[in-house]
Order: structure tokens, then sequence, then C-alpha cells
């Protein structure tokens, strides 16, 4: 199961800063399923290109350099919501197939929140020395 949520973690970490990297240049020439871009408002590309960059290296780097590994559930929790907003942007304009995207996301992400909250959780490494005691 450990092995599997870091499969999780990377894979969905890569894709979101990828995507988050796309709020902040939205090239020429997407592909239909991504035109929805260029009707995006500038504050909500800030807004979610930013939360989805971070949630990304939020769900890689606290496991990979073991610091504040309790940011990994929280990041996955955050993408979980910035998927459900998704889902109500793309259902306003009728884009059914990017809802299912959101769903699959939003589950991938929910299941990886859960997996480390609640069945193998990250840990940070132990001082190797004895607690200071007086």
């Amino acid at each position: 199961m450990h092995v599997l949520l870091w499969i999780l973690q990377f894979l969905l970490g890569f894709y979101f800063i990828i995507t988050g990297i796309v709020h902040f240049i939205v090239p020429p020439g997407l592909p239909k399923q991504m035109a929805w871009m260029y009707e995006l408002p500038p504050a909500l590309h800030l807004i979610s290109g930013s939360a989805e960059i971070m949630g990304g290296f939020g769900l890689i780097l606290p496991g990979l350099l073991r610091v504040q590994t309790r940011l990994t559930p929280l990041a996955a929790l955050g993408l979980v919501l910035i998927m459900i907003g998704a889902a109500f942007w793309h259902f306003s304009r009728g884009e059914f197939i990017n809802i299912l995207m959101n769903a699959i996301l939003g589950g991938i992400a929910g299941f990886i929140a859960y997996g480390r909250w609640r069945l193998i959780s990250l840990r940070e490494p132990t001082s190797p020395l004895p607690p200071n005691r007086p």
C-alpha cells in the first residue's frame, strides 16, 4: 500500500504541477478538452494555478524530504477541494467529460489523503540523540 500511495503521489503531483504551470502560460492550441482555459478569468488562473502547483509539490516534497510529512494528506485534501470547484465550473459550462476527469482526479487525491492519514502515514526520521532531560 505504501508503494501504491507513493506512485499515486508522484503521478498526481507531477500532473498538478504541470497543469498549474499551464494556468500561468495558457499556450495557444490547447486540446479541445482544455479550451475552457481560454475563458477562465485571470484571477481564477492565478488562484487555481497557484493552488495546483502547491498541492502538487505538497504531495511529493514532504515525504521525499521527510520534513513536515503531515502536509501530504492536507495537500491531497486541498486538491480534492480544487477538483470540486473545477467540477462546478465545468458543470456551469455543460462540459460533462471534464467533470468525469475532475471526479477521477479528486477521487485519487481523496484516496491519497485517506491513505496517508489512516492507512500508512509518512514518518519523519527520528533523531539519533536521546531527548534532553533536565
